[in-house]
């Protein structure tokens, strides 16, 4: 049967025929010449379709609707199954027409498999004419119940025809033959978005949780409406936090630090609190540089994170630390939480207990399954006030990293929880390359559904990309972290070192002049706060506006008369108002 013609956006397709060969680009040109193809309607029209923020991260017994009514692939509601061959195992696949560079698409599904007790899938996005693979999303998938796919993708350049297709990796060892698993799906949709629609959704979120409606109503000492009176409203400080990392390099910089409070409330310190920086020997305890950081912090009103109690790679544990084991390990872990949480007890808002675990485990190797839970209660006890933090990489980063999916993290997090843990954050540390951004939206999407505080807390984009392709993919990370509703901060990974350098970028150059990242983050926080707002009240007594959540002054002229106080903007879907009397001094 023929493809179709161009102007069709998508098809499925299914197979009997025998198995593809394992290559992306091989097997899926030989399903495009063997397979049956189901055409598709033409694809319905995004106008007007807002982003559905909806997710799940647990197994159903059965698939919910499709997001979006199925979207462009509106037809699968009508197919019971789509399974090709692939290596042995089925799996479903999707032709997509006349694809855009400039759209931005949402896709996700449900998921079940046959076989192997728990795996991962994958789906992925292929471009015939280049063969150009990028993964989309994942799930960690069961055989007993339906679990959610949720991820998106753009693509480098506008594609004729495309294929989006699954594929299976085995998460943990089972008895059962991957050859003999198959793939199924239920409730796929795919929905574009120009980037005028994506970016609207983001403006609308900001709204909605960065902002706050108030109403300032005036009147005379015998309570009548003030009709014309001057109202001048001054933010003081901004409620959302938004840092960078720091070291040692800013203590005694006088222009450095000028710079970075002008910008930032909340801060980082890189490297200064690390098991290897505070206790480089055993009993050789120095917190100095420490200690003068979170001076520096506290002096300019700015909250700090405690970055890290652990670091389970084992890369960057003390050397003496390696050479324990049983008793003398637990001791040393032991000590140093106790040393650590007891010197700064109250003065970090959040500590990062164990950073990366989801990648290595140098610690709970050692110590038994248990020692990241005992770690939590440890903390806990002795700094009750601090929120504690997983933190790890390649979270939003990539899609490929099955270490560190979504669902990964999810499942790291039930397991403490089953142990004992009470979670409280996530860190998620958005080391970039080429951001995949719906892709980024997806994952927060998911991870909010545990209502948990998500922080983005060590942002940069790769030194592969030039300076100003850095700032453009800056950008996007930091506007679609600050719209999406889940996000409750983002720090930079930013420090500058001692010869002027960053870890992956800078925002200024040694004489703290701006570099286009720097240009960014700017002029991103000259949007994201109300700095002064002017008006008169209307025939009501009243004058209205919009305003980022944070702390203001206020102040109301009427002749000779004049008021002036203070107020706070909190997240509220309520309008905050405020009741202004103004009365001749006596």
């Amino acid at each position: 049967m023929a493809i179709g013609k161009k102007h069709k956006e998508a098809a499925a397709l299914s197979s009997s025929s025998s198995p593809l060969l394992p290559a992306d680009r091989r097997a899926l040109l030989l399903l495009l010449l063997l397979l049956i193809v189901l055409l598709a309607r033409p694809a319905a029209s995004s106008d007007g379709v807002r982003y559905d923020y909806r997710a799940y991260t647990e197994c159903k017994s059965h698939p919910e609707p499709a997001l979006y009514n199925g979207g462009i692939l509106r037809w699968a509601n009508k197919v019971t199954d789509f399974r090709t061959e692939d290596d042995g195992n089925y799996s479903p696949a999707f032709v997509l027409y006349n694809m855009s560079a400039a759209t931005v698409y949402s896709f996700s599904c449900w998921v079940k498999i046959d076989g192997p007790t728990t795996a991962h899938v994958k789906a992925k996005i292929l471009t015939l004419a280049n063969a150009a693979s990028q993964c989309l999303g994942t799930a960690l998938v069961r055989n007993d119940c339906w679990s959610f796919l949720k991820g998106g993708f753009t693509l480098n350049s506008a594609s004729e025809t495309s294929v989006l297709y699954f594929q299976f990796a085995i998460y943990s060892l089972q008895t059962a033959s991957p050859n003999a698993s198959t793939i199924s799906i239920r409730s796929a949709s795919l929905q574009p978005f120009s980037p005028e629609q994506w970016n609207q959704h983001r403006e609308d979120r900001i709204q909605l949780n960065r902002k706050r409606f108030v109403n300032v109503h005036v009147a005379d000492s015998n309570g009548s409406r003030v009709v014309g009176a001057k109202v001048a409203v001054h933010q003081i400080t901004r409620d959302f936090p938004f840092g960078s990392a720091i070291s040692r390099t800013i203590l005694g910089n006088k222009l450095y630090q000028e710079w970075f409070n002008k910008r930032f409330n909340a801060a980082v310190f890189e490297n200064e609190l690390k098991w290897y920086a505070t206790e480089p020997y055993p009993g050789k305890e120095d917190y100095t540089v420490a200690d003068q950081l979170l001076q520096f912090v506290q002096a300019n009103d700015a909250v700090a994170r405690g970055h890290n109690i652990f670091w389970e790679d084992p890369k960057y544990t003390p050397a003496w630390v390696k050479n324990l084991t049983g008793s003398q390990l637990r001791a040393a872990v032991s000590g140093r939480i106790e040393s650590l949480l007891s010197r700064y007890k109250g003065d970090f808002v959040h500590w990062d207990v164990s950073n990366e675990m989801l990648h290595f485990d140098f610690y709970e190797n050692r110590l038994g399954g248990n020692a990241t839970v005992d770690f939590f209660d440890t903390a806990k006890r002795a700094d009750p006030l601090a929120t504690l933090f997983l933190n790890d990489f390649n979270v939003v980063e990539v899609c490929d990293d099955l270490s560190s999916s979504a669902d990964s993290y999810v499942s790291r997090l039930r397991q403490l929880a089953d142990g004992g843990v009470t979670f409280e954050g996530i860190g998620l540390e958005g080391h970039f390359g080429k951001p995949n951004i719906p892709y980024v939206r997806a994952v927060l999407d998911k991870l909010g559904t545990l209502r948990l505080p998500i922080w983005l807390t060590e942002i940069d984009i790769s030194s592969s990309f030039d300076p100003k392709t850095q700032a453009a993919y800056l950008e996007e990370v930091l506007r679609e972290g600050f719209a999406h509703p889940s996000v409750d901060g983002i720090m930079l990974w930013t420090a500058m070192d001692t010869n002027a350098s960053c870890y992956q970028m800078c925002l200024t150059n040694q004489n703290f002049t701006n570099l286009p990242a720097g240009d960014v983050v700017d002029k991103l926080l000259g949007e994201w706060q109300t700095k002064e707002t002017l008006g008169t009240t209307n025939d009501r007594g009243s004058f209205n506006f919009s305003a980022f959540l944070g702390e203001y002054k206020l102040s109301v002229t009427y002749l000779n008369l004049t008021a002036e106080g203070t107020f706070s903007l909190a997240h509220s879907d309520d309008t905050k108002h405020i009741n202004i009397r103004l009365s001749p001094s006596r």
